[in-house]
């Protein structure tokens, strides 16, 4: 009973979501009226909203189910004016709707409680006199993928019944009837709401498919809407997850069917109790009497457990690289010590440093350099000074932090190469260094520019006075 409830259940809920469906009036509007009546305002067709209690106070209530049938079959009847006054507003007769009263209530029910949105930034108003344009779905091409949907659809149903089949038949074997019991009722289950999804959406599709009228060229024998392709799509998809539940069942019904091999049983203990001794040089739990030290604290007793190999190899191995090291750098010499491989290290780095200020002609020191007087080595020493040297000797060299560098008084010396020692390694009254920053050349630039710079008045003379 429990079984047959269940499908019950299943039933019923397909029943009431196809009704849902029948019911929806905004997708029955768009897919029936939407061509011709715009909600809001009047289109081809007029404004459908307040239309069906305008026919209820003309007392013709009823009428409006047999206008929408047959509008033409009502006007030739004379029995309705609001018919009459309705054919009025367009020459074009209105076709036949194969719609029943209630999805014709829906449709009319969601036209008298339509809201438009609000609108997000005020628009000034168009003053263009082009016709509205109503946006139509490419049946065409709908129709195409609705061959296609289908033929998947079809070809679905027909693996899923092989499966079902194939399936069936194997839990008829008396052998695994009960073991597979469940799994049937699994498999029941969902080929019924299999076809209960299909019957929906069949139905669904049904209400809105309408055949073209005459006179339309080049539209398809059948309107397929958007929504009736998503429709489609979605059940492809749910055919495909069945048709893998299904699979898998068939899987396990066949696991059940298929002889179990027997496997070898192999005893692994001895082996492992080897690679157990290898490693840890443990004692077994049957022989730990044999280790059992003879002190006990609270009834916990101690195992005199050997250290395990690999530990004790390890520690050894350090043994003989200490004695190794000590030998080769301590005792006998032949390696550099930690400061004499440091120092022998620097020594390469001048080596290379010196050879690549001979390599690129940079080999100016306080022993060599040369005051330089062409206009191009003034004017780089200019830009370079303007650079780093200006903020404490200001632009013209009066002094600012720094003394002024224009007079005939002087610190350090006025020679070109205590000039340039100066700028190169700094002083200790806060003349950084400029080594870092520039190289040699640019120094004995810097250095030629102090030198020939004009005198400038400025901070009060430092130092001793130097004729120029």
């Amino acid at each position: 009973m429990k079984f047959f409830g269940q499908i019950f259940t299943l039933l019923v809920i397909t029943m009431s979501t196809t009704l849902t469906f029948a019911q929806d009036g905004e997708g029955l509007f768009k897919s029936k009226c939407n061509m011709c009546h715009m909600l809001g305002k009047d289109g081809t067709g007029p404004n459908l909203k307040g239309v069906k209690q305008k026919w209820e106070d003309a007392g013709e209530g009823e009428l409006i189910y047999e206008w929408v049938a047959n509008s033409q079959a009502l006007v030739l009847s004379g029995k309705s004016s609001l018919a009459n006054a309705a054919k009025e507003y367009s020459p074009t007769d209105m076709p036949a709707q194969q719609v029943s009263n209630e999805e014709l209530d829906a449709i009319l029910s969601y036209v008298d409680n339509w809201v438009p949105a609000a609108p997000a930034a005020e628009v000034a108003p168009s003053t263009s006199t082009d016709p509205v344009v109503v946006i139509v779905p490419n049946y065409k091409k709908n129709l195409n993928l609705f061959y296609f949907l289908m033929a998947g659809i079809l070809l679905q149903i027909i693996a899923i019944l092989i499966l079902s089949g194939t399936t069936k038949t194997i839990v008829k074997m008396q052998q695994i009837k009960n073991a597979a019991k469940d799994t049937t009722v699994k498999a029941i289950i969902a080929l019924v709401g299999m076809f209960g999804f299909i019957a929906m959406s069949n139905q669904s599709l049904a209400l809105e498919f309408q055949t073209t009228g005459e006179g339309a060229e080049g539209t398809p024998w059948l309107l397929v809407e958007d929504s009736d392709i998503m429709m489609l799509i979605g059940l492809n998809v749910v055919l495909l997850f069945i048709i893998f539940y299904m699979r898998r069942m068939f899987n396990e019904v066949m696991e059940m069917v298929r002889p179990r091999p027997v496997k070898e049983v192999v005893n692994t203990k001895k082996q492992e109790s080897k690679l157990n001794k290898i490693l840890t040089d443990a004692v077994p739990i049957e022989e730990e009497y044999s280790i059992l030290l003879s002190h006990e604290y609270d009834g916990i007793q101690e195992l005199d457990n050997n250290l395990p190999p690999w530990w004790v190899w390890g520690f050894y191995a350090t043994i003989v690289f200490a004695v190794i090291y000590l030998g080769y750098y301590h005792v006998f010499s032949v390696g550099d010590l930690q400061i004499a491989e440091y120092n022998r290290s620097v020594a390469e780095a001048e080596v290379e440093v010196k050879a690549y200020l001979e390599k690129n002609a940079m080999n100016v020191d306080e022993t060599n350099v040369t005051l330089l007087t062409e206009s191009k080595d003034l004017a780089t020493g200019k830009t370079l000074y303007d650079a780093n040297c200006v903020i404490c000797h200001n632009p013209k060299g009066e002094g600012n932090i720094g003394p002024n560098l224009t007079d005939n008084t002087w610190i350090y010396g006025y020679d070109v190469k205590e000039v340039f020692a100066t700028v190169k390694n700094g002083t200790a009254n806060g003349m950084p260094e400029h080594a870092s920053k520039l190289n040699p050349v640019q120094l004995q630039q810097v250095a030629s520019y102090v030198i020939s710079m004009p005198e400038a008045e400025g901070k009060q003379p430092e130092g001793d006075i130097i004729e120029k």
